[in-house]
């Protein structure tokens, strides 16, 4: 079991300045290699204080230069918004600076302000994260980069520096409906996920992944990523404290962010699942989903959340875990606290666990 850091820039009601974001964000990811952490996970966002990094690929060029072992992963570059000819390169280039340390973690997008920014319909998305993420990953293959589809015509080009290797094992696709299941096992990537809904409804969607996966490719899937907002604490009461005022803030957000109860959403090709959810969500109410949003997520003692992570590798199989300390206004001092405890306890047990099964 591999254990990332996912990181989100968030300026939770503008608290603080932008460079202040930043600063600890570099520090969370130093410590995340000086504690043992497998791998970093900086988020693509746009325009606004939810998660204010533009380009993870630029973060991560820094943190290659900062460090020697953790794996730099993209969480996510969201294609839609970017050249594929471009990300083929950059990727490139941060893979020779790192000394091939990079894992590439793709998206679509889904916040209709960030793609109205771009001067991009948002009804494209599908059809253009299909096509670009075929483009880039075979570019990253062969070195040369080509394509005829409707929004990426390129010529042959070559790709310099020339890649170090191939993504093919160290590729993931952001999953949270059932078309980025789907187009994440034809495309033969790992499935990415953030913990949203009940693990027994996500194992459904795991388990669709790893057999349409095995029969478009004719092997096994490697285990998903799951992603979790996650307080580490020695104390029960004080991490319910935290949790029910940073997690479900930080739910808040999601909500606000990406406008999840509007109706435009029933009207954007490509986001159905998001459409026919909206009045289910509206009948529920958002503190009925604060509360059942806590329940899948990894918070408490250490003791509780071995126990909670052990649980959902029972009900979704083997998977690696990523968590995001620092979200929702969560001070910097805690969030570096529950990582350094999450670190020194949790890991190593659900580690051992892991190898003698």
């Amino acid at each position: 079991m591999e254990f990332g850091v996912q990181q989100i820039f968030q300026n939770f009601d503008n608290q603080t300045s932008d460079g202040q974001v930043w600063q600890e964000e570099v520090r969370l990811g130093l410590l995340a290699e000086e504690l043992g952490f497998d791998s970093i996970w900086p988020v693509e966002h746009h325009f606004c204080d939810y998660a204010a990094c533009p380009d993870n690929l630029q973060f991560l060029s820094y943190m290659a230069a900062r460090t020697k072992r953790i794996k730099l992963a993209t969480g996510a570059i969201i294609l839609p918004w970017n050249n594929p000819l471009r990300v083929a390169e950059k990727v490139s280039v941060l893979d020779h600076l790192s000394g091939g340390r990079v894992v590439l973690g793709l998206g679509r997008g889904l916040a209709r302000r960030e793609y109205e920014g771009f001067g991009i319909e948002m009804d494209s998305s599908r059809e253009r994260f299909d096509e670009a993420a075929g483009m880039v990953l075979e570019a990253l293959d062969t070195g040369f980069i080509e394509g005829s589809g409707r929004y990426y015509p390129q010529t042959r080009t070559p790709i310099r520096p020339r890649p170090l290797g191939g993504f093919r094992d160290r590729v993931y696709s952001i999953a949270m409906s059932p078309d980025s299941v789907e187009a994440a096992a034809r495309l033969g990537t790992g499935m990415a996920v953030f913990s949203q809904k009940s693990w027994e409804m996500a194992a459904d969607d795991i388990n669709s992944y790893r057999a349409l996966f095995s029969q478009v490719h004719g092997k096994e899937s490697p285990p998903p990523v799951t992603c979790d907002f996650v307080i580490c604490d020695n104390d029960q009461a004080r991490a319910e404290e935290l949790a029910r005022r940073h997690i479900t803030g930080y739910l808040v957000c999601v909500f606000e962010h990406y406008e999840l109860m509007s109706e435009h959403f029933k009207k954007a090709k490509g986001y159905e699942m998001y459409g026919s959810s909206v009045d289910m969500m509206r009948a529920i109410g958002l503190e009925n989903l604060m509360e059942e949003y806590l329940k899948v997520q990894a918070w408490g003692t250490p003791e509780r959340i071995i126990e909670a992570l052990g649980r959902r590798r029972e009900m979704i199989g083997d998977y690696n875990f990523s968590a995001c300390f620092r979200f929702a206004g969560i001070p910097f001092e805690a969030a570096e606290a529950s990582m350094r405890l999450f670190a020194e306890v949790v890991m190593p047990v659900l580690r051992e666990q892991t190898r003698n099964d």
